[in-house]
Parts: structure tokens; C-alpha cells; sequence
């Protein structure tokens, strides 16, 4: 099946802490209820089982899985639930013993015995979850396995990898010398090869409204995470942005840090993803594990580029959008798949073709920048610590969006031509995503995830 993917795909709005393993999960939970609805039989429903596979049972505990998928039978969706509420929302589940389906059917529910928690993958993907509706005479209504298959997306159909029912749109892309071939053909931007696209599916003013809902939230996030201090969820690890913030504003705020610009990056890109690892509202960009990069390179932009404009900012989230639909075609966005060079490297890759994108760059050179994110990315392992996306998550975003910023400075200083094309680096990411052990892809069963431990 042919994917059309949009930039509202890549960019989507959710809560922590995880995208495949928390807004996946919520989402699967929700379809299966809309399904049931759907098919006249949720209101026989007398109980409902969960059994999370490989990964999503590996460090489904530390990623909120369960959570998730309560939430989701619940009738929640990540893009419009309060994250404040999420803790009253789970406690009538697990004090009353009691869920409410789609807000209108309450059953019987006890989460220690009606989700398993399964190490063992299934074979299409290592993220996949089972959900069955009950009878009252044991009876199974129904039963449907999704796959969570990174970046949010879910799947009953591992086969079907994207959005396969929309229009065709007329730019349509699935290499980058394919993208450089339109742009050199058109004359066109990436930005506006991507923006062409997106009209196939909405009008202009709901994709700029769109665009600049995203860069809001990411905004408000990086605003919450440099306020709210405190310790972090089940690992009491202290948050640091706040006390950063507060450290950068005495060195005379934006232009008098010891190390310039690179400290205040690294200031978005910690703000962000403590937000993400407490559960709090971020965007998905393309994963939540990796979701202060963009957010962190988009404010370097905002705040250190003198002419930067809205306008700047709608083609830095279509160019990087563009970017990240080939490493969603042709690779993989998902941690249990390929490792963190399929988050963060992605991101990485992403976020500095987006800023050469928006200081000038040519095409060649976007596509140089983009390459040279991925490139040092190579072989990124996903070894969370407690299986919390907290360590080494948090301090690897900031370091993946610094690394985004010397990309684009790397590349506009070139014309574009380079030895490694972004088609050879995620053909590469994905055969070594391939080759790299099950241990080190989001199971917390290698790396640093048995060598440190949480207090």
C-alpha cells in the first residue's frame, strides 16, 4: 500500500512519556473501543484483557503502557486529554476496581490481573499489543492485535506502514534524489514541495494554523519544563531545567552564557523532555523519546536569528517533516525497531535540515545537513535505565539538537556536494538497526540499562 504521509503524521500532539509505548498504546486502546462500538457489541462487553508484547511488555511498566491503554479504553485520545487529570482518571480505575469503556459501558477491571506483561516480541514487530472483549460466558467478542509502530502510529496491518488511503498528492516522494529532482525541476523550496503536498489534503490557512498550533505547544512545553521543579516520576531523579534557566538568565540573559548559544539549547531540549518524561503535554517530533530536539532547534531559530519570521517557522516543520517521511518510508522512527538512531538520530537529522532549510541553505545543501544529523547518529542504541525515558533520553536530546545546529552550520558552509547522499545513511541506519541486538533496542536488557541504577 502506497503511503501519504503529511507533516501533521510527523508533528502530532500527545502526552509522555513515550510515543510507541504510551500514545501508541492510548490509541490502540481507543480503536478497539470504537471498533466495538462500531459493531454493536460494547455494551455486551463483561471484561476486557491486554497482553503487551516484546518490548511494550519488556519496559511497558517504566513507559506507562498500561496507562495508556487504560486511558484509551477509556475513550481518551493523547491530542485532547488534560495531563493534569490523568492521575484522578487512573485512580477510579484502580480504587473502584471499575472502567468505564468509551466513557459509557463500566465494567469490572483490575489491571494486575487484566494486563500481562509478555517480554516475548511477536514476529512482525516488537511492539504489539493484544486486546480481547469478553462475554459474560467467556465468550470472545472480539480480539485485535496492533502493532505500535513508532512515532504514535499504530497498525492492525504490520504491512500497512502509513497512511494509505489518501489522494495522491502531486509531489509525491519516496527518496531524497527524488525530493532534489523535484526542487530542481520546480525551482521550488523542499518546504514548498512539501507544502503543495499538504493542499492535496487541506486548505493553506488550516496548514499554517496548524503548523504554528505545533510550534505553540512546543512553546508552552519548554515554558512548563523551565518552571516546574521537583522530582521526575518513579525515579526521583531532579529536574534541572528550572534551575538552568535560572543560571543562563544570570549570565545576562540570551547573549552572556559562558558557552553562548549552546547552553540555551541545551536549556529546550532538557525543558521538553522533563516534560515528556512526567507525563506532561509535548509533541511528538517524530517520537517522544526524542521530542526536545526540534522543539530545542526551533527556539535556537526563534531566539538567535535576528529576521525570524512565522513564515521561517511553518518551513522549518514542512522541511523537516519532509526529511523525516523518508526515514518513515524507507527505515523506521521506532526505538524497538532500530535503536535511537531511529529517534534521535531521526530528530537529529530532521532538525538540522530544517534549520539550513530556514538560513538559506539550497535543497543539495538541506539534504547535506540532514545527512550529516543521521550520519553521527549510526548505531544509536535505545538502553533506557529502569525503562524510563529518562536516562540516557534526556541529556541525548540536548546533545542530538547541538549536533543538529553544527550540522547546518557543517553544511551552508559547503555547496552541497558530499560523498554520502541521506538515501545511502537511512538504507544504512535501517541494516544496522537490523543487525543491532534485540537487547539494545528498548528492552532495558543491555547497555547502560543494566549497568546503572535508579535510586
Amino acid at each position: 500500500m502506497t503511503q501519504y504521509l503529511s507533516t501533521f503524521d510527523l508533528f502530532r500532539i500527545g502526552i509522555g512519556p513515550s510515543s510507541s509505548h504510551t500514545v501508541g498504546p492510548m490509541r490502540a486502546g481507543k480503536a478497539f473501543i470504537d471498533r466495538l462500538g462500531q459493531e454493536g457489541i460494547l455494551e455486551r462487553v463483561r471484561s476486557v484483557t491486554v497482553t503487551l508484547h516484546g518490548s511494550l511488555g519488556a519496559t511497558g511498566r517504566g513507559h506507562a503502557t498500561d496507562r495508556g491503554v487504560i486511558l484509551g479504553l477509556m475513550g481518551e485520545s493523547p491530542e485532547a486529554i488534560e495531563p493534569a487529570l490523568v492521575p484522578q482518571l487512573m485512580a477510579i480505575v484502580t480504587e473502584g476496581r471499575r472502567l468505564t469503556l468509551g466513557g459509557r459501558h463500566s465494567i469490572e477491571f483490575d489491571s494486575a490481573r487484566d494486563i500481562r506483561f509478555e517480554n516475548l516480541p511477536l514476529p512482525a514487530h516488537p511492539n504489539a499489543l493484544t486486546l480481547r472483549a469478553w462475554a459474560s460466558g467467556g465468550e470472545v467478542l472480539s480480539a485485535v492485535t496492533y502493532y505500535s509502530i513508532g512515532g504514535g502510529f499504530i497498525t492492525a496491518d504490520p504491512e500497512a506502514r502509513g497512511q494509505g488511503d489518501r489522494a495522491r498528492p502531486p509531489r509525491f516522494f519516496d527518496s531524497g534524489a527524488a525530493l532534489l529532482e523535484l526542487c530542481r525541476r520546480s525551482g521550488q523550496s523542499i518546504a514548498r514541495i512539501m507544502l503543495e503536498n499538504e493542499l492535496t489534503w487541506n486548505d493553506a490557512g488550516s496548514v499554517r494554523v496548524g503548523l504554528l498550533n505545533i510550534w505553540q505547544v512546543m512553546e508552552e512545553c519548554v515554558t512548563r519544563g523551565c518552571s516546574v521543579s521537583g522530582p521526575l516520576p518513579s525515579s526521583g531523579i531532579q529536574r534541572r531545567a528550572p534551575d538552568l534557566m535560572r543560571r543562563l538568565d544570570a549570565d545576562t540573559g540570551v547573549a552572556g552564557s559562558l558557552f553562548g548559544s549552546m547552553e540555551w539549547i541545551n536549556l529546550f531540549a532538557i525543558a521538553v523532555n522533563e516534560e515528556n518524561a512526567a507525563g506532561g503535554r509535548v509533541v511528538t517530533a517524530p517520537t517522544n523519546g526524542a521530542a526536545g530536539i526540534i522543539p530545542a532547534v526551533l527556539h535556537y531559530y526563534v531566539w538567535f536569528v535576528p529576521d525570524a519570521t512565522d513564515d521561517g517557522i511553518c518551513d522549518f516543520l514542512l522541511t523537516a517533516a519532509a526529511i523525516g517521511t523518508l526515514y518513515k518510508l524507507n527505515a523506521s522512527i521506532s526505538g524497538a525497531e532500530v535503536g535511537c538512531q531511529g529517534e534521535v538520530g531521526v530528530a537529529c537529522s530532521m532538525a538540522a535540515g530544517a534549520l539550513a532549510a530556514v538560513l538559506g541553505g539550497t535543497p543539495e545543501q538541506v539534504e547535506h545537513a540532514a545527512e550529516i544529523g543521521m550520519e553521527h547518529n549510526l548505531g544509536l542504541t535505545c538502553d533506557p535505565v529502569g525503562g524510563l525515558v529518562q536516562v540516557p533520553c534526556i541529556e541525548r536530546n540536548a546533545i542530538a539538537a547541538v549536533k543538529a545546529v553544527n550540522a547546518a552550520a557543517m553544511a551552508l558552509r559547503g555547496d552541497g556536494t558530499h560523498t554520502v547522499s541521506l538515501d545511502a545513511v537511512i538504507h544504512t541506519m535501517r541494516e544496522t538497526g537490523a543487525d543491532m541486538h534485540s537487547k539494545y533496542k528498548e528492552t532495558s536488557l543491555g547497555g547502560l540499562a543494566v549497568r546503572v541504577a535508579l535510586c
